[in-house]
């Protein structure tokens, strides 16, 4: 069975340590662990190092993996999240370099597992952004291959507020472009986030139908669209105008649905709750509340 895990990015003010052993208490069985590069980001739940693999060593990546295992927790994956496909040269290049380095952090800890983004170059057409994806990812892929570790691409669009616009920041939020993104390597599949495709109008469980044996990792993240202000500014302006990110079990997507058809696929992996819910980020403490009271209700059906 799959077994219920947490994004270690909500955590940001916490070490490694601490956040273990919060989950450990909390009673989750894995974490994805995030591994941005040290200095920090410009956009919210980026920039989180819980483990620096630039500076990673074969000492250090048993520690990690054995601390986690005294209180019970496993490293399911490691997650970044950048732009390799950036039209800015220095932001792709950066993105490239750093996630390869994640990919060999995850083969030394034999996690062999790493979440991410493909990325986007806003500025051109999906097509367009398809032929520059086969261009920049299979060497990415070449050196999954060779160091054993599958790459799971979140389903996020990164399309939310003005300075994403006109196209987001990441290309593969549909079947269409995830046929051509699996034709390229065996060793690609998803990070499936159902609560991209609500926003998106399109149904939460039908990827997981389709492509059983492409679904690598799941978020669980909720989403509530505010159909006032739907009719107010449309669904072609930006939706952070007209929907909210939720913790599970308080918005629109259908988890016991959702889990059910991941237990029909046979999934056997880690579904990570992705906390991005404002109403529960005043604090620490209410940051807790919300992790918390998402485990209660996950947990009632996994």
């Amino acid at each position: 069975m799959m077994k219920l895990g947490l994004h270690t990015a909500i955590l940001a003010d916490l070490c490694f340590e601490e956040v273990v052993d919060y989950a450990a208490k909390t009673g989750f069985r894995s974490l994805e662990v995030c591994c941005w590069p040290k200095g920090g980001a410009d956009r919210r739940y980026a920039g989180v190092t819980h483990i620096d693999v630039e500076n990673l060593t074969e000492e250090k990546a048993e520690y990690y993996v054995n601390y986690a295992a005294s209180r019970g927790v496993r490293i399911a994956c490691l997650g970044y999240f950048p732009n390799a496909l950036s039209d800015d040269e220095d932001t792709a290049r950066v993105s490239i370099t750093h996630t390869k380095k994640v990919i060999e952090a995850a083969a030394m800890m034999k996690v062999n597992l790493v979440t991410t983004f493909i990325g986007r170059n806003k500025k051109k057409t999906t097509e367009e952004n398809i032929a520059l994806m086969k261009e920049v990812w299979p060497p990415i892929l070449r050196l999954a291959e060779e160091k054993g570790v599958r790459v799971a691409i979140e389903n996020c669009p990164m399309l939310y507020t003005g300075d994403e616009w006109p196209g987001g920041n990441n290309l593969a939020t549909t079947p269409y472009v995830w046929r051509e993104m699996f034709r390229m390597s065996p060793n690609i599949g998803l990070c499936y986030d159902p609560s991209h495709l609500v926003l998106q109008g399109m149904t939460e469980w039908r990827p997981v139908v389709e492509f059983p044996e492409r679904i690598f990792h799941v978020h669980l993240k909720d989403i509530q669209i505010d159909q006032e202000k739907v009719e107010e500014y449309g669904r072609f302006s930006y939706p952070s105008l007209w929907h909210r990110p939720k913790m599970p079990g308080l918005g629109e997507v259908n988890f016991p649905q959702l889990i059910s058809r991941l237990n029909e696929s046979g999934y056997q992996g880690d579904a990570c709750i992705e906390c991005e819910d404002r109403a529960f980020e005043g604090s620490l403490e209410d940051t807790k509340e919300g992790i918390e009271l998402s485990y209660r209700y996950l947990r009632a059906y996994m």
